[in-house]
């Protein structure tokens, strides 16, 4: 039987339509809710993600990649007139994002030694650190920075200095702790840090593949993860985010997935493995989970972000 010219458009059409939708694929499958982004250097493009932060007041999501570029999206992908860079990145790109208590946007300028905080408008309001060394105050690679409900900031450093650094509200030294390891408190490429619902502070220490629990006073309170692939083990935890509902995410470099866990350790599933389709992974290098308990995911390596719900 032969096909109508108009038929056979039609069925053209339908096939190539994902092949020009770029920026935005919705998927019907179980593998993702949503996927968007693209390799590029245009506003709504990638070059390797590598932090994301979304503010739950407003649903704005801030990403960086190795542009280096920070880009403001809405929930859905679609980009919001906002994409800047820090004042320098010759020595480096930034490597970590969060969201202070006021909404706005905590910059780790890794190589610079130095936190800096942006508004929505890309505006820079304040700066802490910028001097490097090893003394108290000083910073070495800045990873990442979050602050607590009290206001004080705790910034993550691996490299030279792998510590943590607890700073007040006005980014003036409190206290520091931490030292290359394997034993409680000591650290191996500590990547990212969390509140959790319990005040405690979560760490993602990447090279020992597992998360050490402190308390806001530097005191050790556990730890679970160890090298592996099955569920309950890590490999090279990069980010962690929490739910609404209490969950803690982790997006896993090594293993190319994320993983659920409650605030004890105790494994609640995982999502993804290594590739290039819907569902799959390449090197994550971050995550952050909206006020919904929705998780967005950055899939480094794929130059986008996936949208899941697990």
């Amino acid at each position: 039987m032969k096909l109508k010219p108009t038929i056979v458009a039609a069925v053209l059409l339908l096939v190539a339509v994902p092949m020009f939708v770029g920026v935005f694929t919705r998927r019907t499958s179980d593998s993702a809710e949503f996927i968007w982004g693209k390799q590029g250097v245009q506003d709504g493009e990638f070059g390797r993600p590598r932090a994301i932060a979304i503010d739950p007041r407003t649903d704005r999501m801030f990403i960086v990649d190795f542009t280096p570029r920070i880009q403001m999206f809405n929930l859905d992908g679609k980009h919001l007139d906002l994409t800047f860079r820090t004042p320098d990145f010759r020595n480096g790109r930034p490597s970590g994002l969060s969201i202070d208590n006021a909404g706005n946007l905590i910059v780790s300028d890794s190589h610079y030694h130095t936190v800096r905080i942006y508004d929505h408008a890309g505006v820079e309001l304040k700066t802490l650190g910028g001097v490097a060394g090893n003394e108290p105050g000083q910073f070495g690679y800045i990873s990442d920075c979050v602050q607590d409900a009290a206001g004080n900031y705790y910034v993550g450093e691996f490299g030279q200095n792998q510590r943590i650094t607890k700073l007040d509200a006005d980014g003036k030294f409190l206290t520091c702790w931490g030292k290359q390891g394997t034993g409680p408190m000591e650290f191996n490429r500590l990547r990212a840090l969390a509140i959790g619902p319990d005040g405690h502070l979560y760490c993602a220490d990447a090279c020992n593949h597992r998360i050490q629990v402190l308390t806001t006073h530097g005191e050790f309170l556990r730890e679970f993860g160890g090298i592996g692939t099955e569920p309950g083990r890590l490999m090279y935890p990069y980010d962690l985010s929490f739910a609404p509902s209490g969950e803690l995410y982790v997006a896993e470099y090594g293993n190319h997935r994320v993983q659920k866990f409650d605030t004890d350790g105790t494994s609640l599933g995982t999502w993804g493995k290594a590739g290039r389709g819907p569902g799959q992974l390449g090197n994550p290098w971050a995550l952050a989970v909206d006020r919904h308990g929705t998780v967005h995911v950055v899939d480094t390596e794929n130059h986008r972000v996936q949208r899941i719900k697990f």
